[in-house]
């Protein structure tokens, strides 16, 4: 392989060192349309071959922007088609590097046509093996699909272009207005992108993120060797509890935590950590988020539709794949907003369904607020939490005591309702009423969360429900 091209570098940036073997590099362009110039061009454009990060086989393509603008064509395509065939045949993830120019006008609807078969492969792929696609140059029109047909995307923030339609071609937009294509606008409004980086870091992000991740539907990411302690006390845990993706890292093997799509709805974080060696998905509330300067920014204790639809996607792939889900609940009900309302319950019912359907060990760790029906959509026991565990300090219930008071104490003086409110918060809106119905199985000190959470997913290790008789839910 030629280390003289971009994509050549690219895809050496990404594996482990004399890793790579090329595939298909004599493939030649067929000019058939327009009078095309019918040089030989071998590759036609794309890099297509396989390698090892940290030791595990995945696949590779990488578009050539020096030929003919990375443009695809009906050979360009045939080759990441064969890329996905091998990929399916051997369970293996595969890793897309996007540079590209569009389709290839001058082979008119067979460069149409081979952008089809890449889509449809793609589908045939989802659910069965992880794809991964890595923004470096331009990814517009039909090629913006693969962000949403992949299951992750990393995007260069200074050289990336992500778009259908590029943003002079909005109604009422401009580029210097609203940059649509951006990587910005993509991973914060549209949520597409999981990861911003430079591309000096990008494929350091990447190869992060796969060593997490099993090879296949039919493959446990497990790590043997375990170096950090199963019973560590994470002694300043409960003061995560409102950025949990603080709390996630504090209790993850080695403190290692992966969180995907973090600029898009940060209420709502996703992510992967190991704990006991093995990969789990975590799901989590987030009512604050700190910045550089550790200064916290407020973002509440309700659900969003946005974060309700990235944690409903996690879920899925989660389950998909048998990675186990964990959990951090800290919720006090749904957004309520004139624009929300449009959205919430379509976009919660999705996330329920997500929890519900899901057959791999499940594990909700209360460390906040679980207030009202939304405590349902966050993974409860009523929708099928295989264990539930509550910080000593947490609250559960249907309502806040006080406001309780007002409605069953209707027109009573203010030392009556307070009275009353406190009554009620003593009576029902805490962990330990809760585990005296059986809602709660565990209340744990916040600092010995990792052990517990560690315990519980080693007993679910060999969990298995029986196979629906149904497709496919329609939620």
């Amino acid at each position: 392989m030629s280390t003289t091209s971009k994509a050549s570098q690219r895809i050496l940036s990404l594996l482990d060192e004399n890793s790579f073997a090329p595939i298909g590099e004599l493939v030649t362009a067929r000019a058939t349309d327009f009078n095309s110039d019918p040089r030989l061009l071998p590759g036609d454009g794309c890099i297509t071959g396989y390698g090892t990060i940290d030791n595990e086989p995945v696949y590779v393509y990488s578009q050539d922007a020096s030929v003919l603008g990375g443009t695809i064509g009906e050979m360009h395509a045939r080759k990441i088609v064969n890329v996905y065939n091998l990929a399916l045949k051997t369970g293996t993830p595969v890793i897309g590097i996007i540079d590209c120019g569009g389709m290839r006008l001058q082979e008119g609807t067979d460069a149409m046509y081979a952008l089809g078969r890449i889509y449809a492969k793609q589908a045939q792929a989802s659910g069965v093996i992880p794809q991964i696609t890595v923004i470096c140059g331009s990814c517009g029109g039909g090629l913006a699909l693969f962000a949403g047909m992949t299951d992750f995307t990393f995007m260069d923030g200074e050289a990336g272009r992500l778009f259908v339609n590029a943003p002079n071609a909005l109604d009422g937009n401009r580029a210097d207005k609203n940059d649509t294509s951006r990587a910005a606008f993509q991973a914060e409004n549209a949520g597409l992108v999981d990861v911003v980086a430079d591309e000096a870091d990008i494929f350091a992000k990447v190869r992060a993120l796969v060593s997490m991740l099993p090879q296949d539907n039919d493959d446990f990411k497990y790590t043997e060797e375990i170096t950090d302690d199963l019973n560590r006390i994470c002694e300043d845990l409960a003061s995560c509890a409102g950025d949990t993706s603080i709390a996630l890292s504090m209790i993850a093997d080695d403190q290692d935590f992966f969180e995907t799509g973090a600029l898009y709805a940060p209420e709502m974080v996703t992510g992967f950590l190991r704990l006991n060696g093995c990969t789990v998905g975590a799901v989590a509330n987030r009512s604050e988020i700190y910045d550089a300067e550790g200064k916290a920014k407020k973002l509440g204790t309700r659900l969003t539709a946005n974060g309700c639809r990235k944690a409903a996607d996690f879920v899925k792939f989660c389950d998909a794949f048998d990675i186990p889900v964990l959990s951090l609940t800290n919720v006090t009900g749904y957004e309520a907003t004139l624009a929300s309302e449009k959205e919430i319950a379509g976009a919660a019912a999705k996330l329920l369904a997500a929890f519900a359907g899901a057959t791999v060990p499940k594990v909700n760790v209360i460390v906040g607020e679980a207030m009202g029906s939304a405590v349902n959509v966050m993974n409860s026991k009523a929708i099928g939490a295989d264990f539930t565990i509550a910080w000593n300090g947490a609250r559960f219930g249907v309502m806040d005591g006080k406001l309780a008071a007002e409605i069953l104490c209707d027109g009573a003086d203010a030392d009556t309702l307070s009275a009353k409110g406190a009554e009620i918060d003593a009576l029902n809106n805490n962990a330990f009423s809760a585990a005296r119905r059986g809602y709660v199985d565990q209340i744990i000190d916040p600092s010995e969360t990792r052990k517990y959470v560690v315990a519980a997913f080693e007993m679910l290790f060999s969990k298995a429900e029986p196979q629906s008789i149904k497709k496919h839910m329609t939620v």
